[in-house]
């Protein structure tokens, strides 16, 4: 899992009010990928989805809310994800405008608490 991208997702989550972007994410993180590129695009949803699914066997939520794919919202691959950890048929989901708010709730009332904070930042996180 790639741990400084968690870390980063972390951070949004505690200071920031709306999701981060794709091209936001890669240049900020100097990720060096090129989104215009669907396998590059792909691997890193894939890296999203790892830390997600990491997260969620951790009973802790979906960083990958964070990061939007689309102007306005998430693309199909992060509701087919939550539909794998038993969250729902993801079709259901991506309708439902309030999961997505949610996600991010979630996300920003966990790590805003600073005992959730201090306790997981640092941890090892086991691979899914």
């Amino acid at each position: 899992m790639n741990d400084r991208i968690r870390k980063k997702l972390i951070q949004i989550a505690r200071v920031d009010d709306s999701p981060i972007s794709y091209p936001s994410l890669v240049y900020q993180m100097s990720l060096g990928l090129n989104l215009e590129s669907n396998h590059e695009k792909n691997m890193l949803g894939e890296i999203l989805n790892e830390i997600s699914m990491a997260e969620h066997a951790q009973g802790r939520p979906l960083l990958s809310a964070l990061v939007k794919i689309k102007p306005k919202g998430q693309g199909d691959n992060f509701f087919k994800m939550c539909e794998k950890l038993g969250l729902g048929q993801w079709k259901d989901l991506k309708r439902d405008p309030s999961f997505l708010d949610k996600c991010r709730e979630e996300c920003r009332e966990f790590w805003t608490n600073e005992e959730n904070y201090e306790r997981y930042l640092h941890l090892e996180v086991e691979k899914v």
